[in-house]
């Protein structure tokens, strides 16, 4: 794509060009699997349910209309969800400022509440799908994302609560063979010891990982744009990235 560009009389246009396309490609992809998590969540399920998500995998996260929001969004229209449940997912709180506020301008119900109150509301909610986005999936099927998204996995599958993660193919890296293979991030522990830059709590130190690893033996299904992946392991997903897009 740089040697088109270098190549051609008005590189600016060129550039523009491939930019709206890059740009609808992926709002394509995001209602190719928008359109798979929906007719997932309908054979599984008859009337309207309670879904519960984390972190943000909305429009704001990409430049369609999202990731995991797009699911929710497009079983929203079709009658199948009557709440859903936003994860705070702190310490940036990309729950209650991004996915709360994507959901409420939709008029979509959407109550947000605190991270440790997931297992709870798996419990007592009503809850079917716990659906959320990933930022990598190894080879095996293993999920890296926010972090939170694994113990939200573990308790889903404790209380018989079925788990999505939906992503585009471009997030599967087979060269990554499981999760534990990839460096986790780690933020600085005042995102965790201050408020308005007043330290709250002296002489301790804080954890702050940015992602966790969601093991694949955990999660029902990925979605991409390729298509679906029931009960994910390394063959399936090798055999899905040889597919061509469904759009």
């Amino acid at each position: 794509r740089l040697d088109r560009v270098k190549k051609h009389a008005d590189p600016l246009a060129v550039l523009e060009a491939e930019a709206i396309a890059i740009h609808e490609s992926d709002r394509e992809a995001n209602l190719t699997m928008a359109q798979l998590g929906v007719e997932l969540i309908r054979k599984h399920q008859g009337n309207a349910q309670a879904i519960l998500t984390h972190g943000n995998a909305g429009a704001l996260a990409t430049g369609g209309v999202g990731t995991a929001l797009g699911v929710i969004r497009a079983a929203y229209l079709e009658g199948m969800v009557e709440q859903v449940y936003a994860n705070e997912t702190r310490p940036w709180l990309q729950g209650s400022r991004l996915t709360a506020w994507e959901l409420a301008g939709d008029g979509i119900p959407v109550t947000v509440n605190a991270d440790s109150a997931g297992a709870h509301i798996l419990k007592t909610k009503g809850v079917t799908w716990v659906i959320v986005g990933a930022d990598c999936i190894a080879a095996n099927g293993d999920v890296i994302g926010k972090i939170g998204t694994y113990q939200l996995a573990v308790c889903a599958m404790h209380h018989g609560v079925r788990f999505m993660v939906v992503a585009p193919s471009s997030t599967l890296d087979l060269m990554i063979a499981t999760g534990d293979d990839v460096a986790l991030e780690e933020r600085d522990a005042g995102e965790l010891l201050e408020v308005a830059g007043q330290r709250f709590a002296a002489d301790v130190s804080a954890y702050n990982p940015v992602f966790d690893v969601t093991p694949a033996d955990l999660i029902d299904v990925i979605v991409t744009e390729k298509g679906v992946v029931e009960r994910p392991d390394t063959a399936k997903l090798a055999k899905l990235m040889c597919r061509k897009r469904l759009h």
